[in-house]
């Protein structure tokens, strides 16, 4: 079977690293670390890649794996903490060092195998905080960066490969060539890449789903969209679409959502008129992850309020991409980060069983599988918008004064955007109320006022991301309008993180 082993230690990509191995036609199967042995018995892999995780090696209930592993001659890719870990199991030695975020600089050495066709030096994804300091014996290095020494390296005799950096993230330039080379090379696999079927999906839908009814959490934006399509090709009038309108979306929402969806997709999407429960929900409630969670409840509470009219209903469909999914702690190993209302926020006696059409999908995949069922492209290229919305993108209570500016602010940013011709170049753009105050001169009177930050940035994934470099007047122009129209903002300012070490989302 021309297969791959990815053992899951708990990182945010380790998904991703299947996703891109599965874009080059290879079956993934992923598994637990401690069940790595039955599987490779089970499966007879072509090659074992172990991916990256929050732990430590040296850390008490670290995960880990039987070493038997590095004898059965299987080809074997260690990435970050898969490195990390097969360096303590073989006698190396590893320690905790300067933590290291973004791009760096790869420098290579050695091109015959993991590294054919790279150029001398390429740029690689980094985000670890432990180092390999001793490789173990039989290992040599292949390739460095300015701060690893032991970016890359392999065994003098065995198939047996580490890599300190992820050639999984969109970032790293050659990340693609080095899983190509990796599968090709030296676990000898053939590649015949293989599309998303549609057709399997709507097909897996309908048996899911049978004769039973679904009602559709729908917000118009491309999850919903996509995944709503999908649904009503599978089982048509049974699909019951509902929007709530929580007065928490971008400005026009609901007016774009009467006007475009029930012609583009032949369904009448129910609107529900909430913004005031929101706000009351909200009230008082300062944590980012209460806020998510309140917002997952409420949802459910009108959505379960709606099974008077349609006591039949049995499904809640909802757009949960699988970026949604692993942000909320979707795997064994992996670290908590926040919940997400589609995921994490949902309470736990919920009475509507999930459907999740898109639940494995990344959004670049999942803007390809509305362009092949025939959405239109201003819909399918939306810029993602969360499932609580202006909710997160406000620090601290979310008042009606407060979301005004938000919104606002926000409608300002995207209209300038679009101005300058910068709203398709970017992967998203946004506004975020922070819950500092700053001084400010507004004709000659001093007051104080609120900070709103910018973020812009590119991605393909959502699982990494760079900062966008706009032109200096555009920003000008956004933060010269924001503060001269949106009621008491005092400054502007531009958040040039990349992600990671941030979130795309600063709640």
């Amino acid at each position: 079977m021309n297969s791959i082993i990815l053992v899951d230690f708990g990182s945010q990509t380790c998904h991703l690293i299947g996703r891109r191995l599965k874009d080059l036609g290879i079956e993934v199967i992923i598994v637990d670390p401690e069940d790595v042995l039955s599987a490779i018995k089970k499966y007879q892999p072509k090659g074992i890649i172990l991916s990256g995780g929050p732990s430590s090696v040296y850390e008490k209930n670290a995960p880990t794996i039987n070493k038997k592993i590095f004898s059965l001659n299987i080809p074997i890719l260690g990435i970050c903490y898969g490195w990390q870990l097969t360096a303590y199991l073989l006698g190396g030695k590893v320690e905790s060092g300067k933590k290291e975020y973004g791009p760096a600089n790869l420098k290579i050495s050695d091109f015959d195998s993991l590294f054919y066709g790279f150029p001398k030096k390429t740029s690689v994804w980094e985000s670890h905080g432990d180092t390999v300091t001793k490789i173990p014996n039989n290992f040599i290095t292949i390739a460095s960066t300015e701060s690893v020494s032991f970016a890359a390296v392999k065994h003098n005799t065995r198939n047996i490969f580490g890599i300190q950096f992820h050639p999984e993230s969109s970032h790293t330039e050659k990340g693609g060539l080095l899983f190509n080379n990796f599968i090709t090379r030296i676990c000898k696999i053939p590649l015949v890449p293989k599309k998303i079927n549609v057709e399997e999906i709507i097909q897996q839908i309908k048996e899911k789903v049978g004769e039973r009814i679904v009602i559709g959490a729908f917000s118009g934006g491309t999850d919903s969209a996509v995944a709503g399509a999908l649904v009503t090709k599978a089982i048509g009038k049974k699909f019951i679409p509902i929007y709530i309108e929580s007065g928490l979306m971008r400005q026009g929402t609901i007016k774009r959502i009467k006007r475009v969806f029930p012609k583009l997709l032949g369904m009448k999407v129910k609107i529900i008129m909430a913004k005031k429960n929101f706000l009351e929900t909200l009230k008082r409630v300062v944590d980012p992850e209460q806020k998510r969670k309140a917002i997952g409840k409420l949802y459910i509470q009108l959505f379960e309020k709606e099974l008077i009219n349609t006591p039949q209903a049995h499904f809640l469909m909802q757009g949960t991409t699988y970026a949604d999914f692993i942000h909320s702690k979707g795997t064994k190993h992996a670290a908590y980060i926040k919940s997400h209302h589609n995921v994490g926020g949902l309470p736990k006696d919920i009475k509507l069983e999930l459907l999740e059409p898109l639940k494995y999908f990344y959004t670049d995949q999942v803007r390809e599988i509305g362009l092949q069922i025939g959405l239109p492209k201003d819909v399918v290229f939306q810029q993602p918008f969360p499932g609580p919305g202006h909710a997160v993108r406000i620090l601290g209570e979310v008042t009606a004064q407060r979301l005004e500016k938000q919104v606002l602010a926000d409608a300002v940013l995207v209209d300038e955007m679009k101005k300058s011709k910068w709203y398709e170049k970017v992967f998203q753009c946004w506004t975020i109320l922070t819950n500092s105050k700053s001084t400010a001169v507004k004709g000659d009177t001093r007051f104080f006022g609120d900070v709103v930050a910018i973020r812009i940035v590119n991605s393909k994934d959502r699982m990494s991301a760079s900062w966008v470099d706009l032109p200096y007047d555009v920003l000008q122009r956004i933060s010269t309008r924001i503060v001269n129209e949106v009621p008491g903002i005092s400054r502007v300012v531009y958040d040039i993180t990349t992600k990671p070490p941030a979130t795309m989302e600063w709640e």
